[in-house]
């Protein structure tokens, strides 16, 4: 629904006479103004079964009403309806006469949809790069907003380089000018460095960013947690990106913020994402098709969420602006490196019970090594350097290599024991230790 409702310019949400508005109707009316859509029509259908009864209509009228100041929705009209009957549905009905307003069809038929908030200047993300010969290199694409004109100077992001429009192709004809909504290609007097996800662009004032904070709607079976990776898809662009803060969900009943470190299924938050790469994007309110995404799962290949851009982070660095250092590793595996400890043979600790808890924590996407030293092993130095690649080390040790660790002064997690020792129980702990933090992500303190 969410995706569909990114390409629509006008929603129809049914209401059933007897239950008035839901939880269910707030969703969708939330997901759809999230998405952008500006007219609604509000069908309260199932009329006939409540007899037709104009003062339960002014019921859900007024509920209808509270909704649409809640989401300041605009352009809403409100239809009783009965799809069985077929009461106001192509032509007026007799047995509504007290509504005095069109039908739905009639309505749907003469609504003149108006794009309110017309996009500035001109931008075309490039969908490809045509190359028939040497002589001919033009840049393929939609036509998002604006128009451009043969001798028009345009700027390419991200690589911020300008050069002078030299030929505009619509289809296979030659034309001097295009406008928004056609595919065109466009051909430059000069070699710019383009392919496809960059951004042709005239005064729209499109930004390039490492980082944003979005709103998003979660449809994953499985939940979401900090430190997640994805393909982040925007326009023709797909780029490695990161979950790297929850920042608070939005109760879709009363619209109220809660603090939240996971997100369930049609569950709807705001949150920032980190991308390996600099993008071209802005403000969903200002450029709708620079923002607006979705989040590809990297195993599964699903789409997990959609969204749409709320800040672009400009000042701030991607995950490869400098050399790759823990702090990239740490975010590539969206999780923080930490070392538990196990002694063998101490709180019935053995080989075993590791290798469970090992099991346990991959199963649910953690990075690990179960690394059980020899005696005089420098296994202090190897934990250390399976830490920095980004790995969450079980270390399985003997009584007299414990020792050793305390003479080192090495931090390392000893109290996964503290709520039991049950397997699961010890898996969940180690897991919330090892919670990615994206805050480290733009630091170079080290290696």
């Amino acid at each position: 629904m969410a995706v569909g409702a990114s390409f629509a310019d006008l929603a129809v949400i049914l209401i059933d006479a007897k239950q008035g508005v839901l939880v269910q109707t707030r969703r969708h009316a939330r997901i759809c103004a999230l998405m952008g859509i500006n007219y609604f029509v509000f069908a309260v259908n199932k009329m006939d079964l409540v007899g037709y009864d104009e003062k339960r209509f002014d019921e859900i009228t007024k509920q209808i009403i509270e909704l649409t100041k809640e989401l300041e929705l605009k352009n809403v009209v409100i239809i009783p309806v009965s799809a069985t009957e077929g009461d106001n549905v192509t032509t007026k009905s007799e047995n509504i006469p007290w509504y005095k307003g069109p039908d739905l069809l009639s309505y749907l038929e003469d609504v003149d949809i108006k794009d309110e908030n017309e996009e500035e200047g001109f931008y075309m993300p490039v969908q490809r790069v045509c190359r028939p010969d040497h002589t001919f290199r033009g840049f393929q694409g939609q036509i998002e907003a604006g128009e451009v004109k043969v001798g028009d100077e345009i700027t390419t992001l991200p690589s911020n380089e300008t050069a002078h429009v030299k030929s505009i192709h619509v289809g296979d004809k030659l034309s001097d000018s295009a406008f928004t909504g056609q595919p065109v290609t466009i051909q430059l007097d000069r070699e710019v460095d383009v392919s496809r996800g960059c951004v042709l662009t005239i005064g729209s004032g499109a930004k390039v960013a490492s980082s944003i904070t979005a709103t998003i709607l979660w449809m994953d079976d499985d939940e979401l947690f900090k430190g997640k990776n994805f393909f982040f898809k925007l326009g023709t662009k797909s780029i490695p990106g990161i979950v790297t803060e929850i920042e608070h969900t939005i109760d879709v009943n009363t619209g109220e913020e809660k603090p939240a470190d996971k997100l369930k299924k049609n569950e709807i938050a705001v949150v920032k994402i980190a991308f390996s790469d600099k993008i071209v994007c802005d403000k969903f309110k200002n450029h709708k098709t620079l923002g607006e995404f979705i989040l590809i799962d990297r195993v599964t290949d699903m789409t997990s969420a959609c969204g749409v851009v709320e800040e672009v982070h400009t000042e701030e660095s991607g995950l490869y602006e400098g050399r790759v250092d823990r702090n990239v590793r740490a975010a590539i595996k969206g999780q923080k490196a930490i070392t538990a400890v196990f002694v063998d043979g101490v709180d019935g600790v053995n080989r075993g019970f590791v290798e469970d808890v090992e099991k346990a924590l991959n199963i649910d996407g953690r990075h690990t090594y179960l690394y059980a030293p020899k005696e005089g092993e420098d296994f202090v130095n190897v934990v250390k350097h399976l830490s920095h690649a980004g790995i969450l080390v079980l270390l399985l040790i003997s009584q007299k290599q414990e020792k050793e660790l305390a003479a080192d002064k090495v931090e390392f997690t000893k109290d996964w024991n503290k709520n039991g020792r049950d397997v699961d129980k010890v898996a969940e702990f180690i897991k919330k230790q090892s919670v990615y933090d994206g805050v480290i992500v733009n630091t170079s303190e080290y290696i």
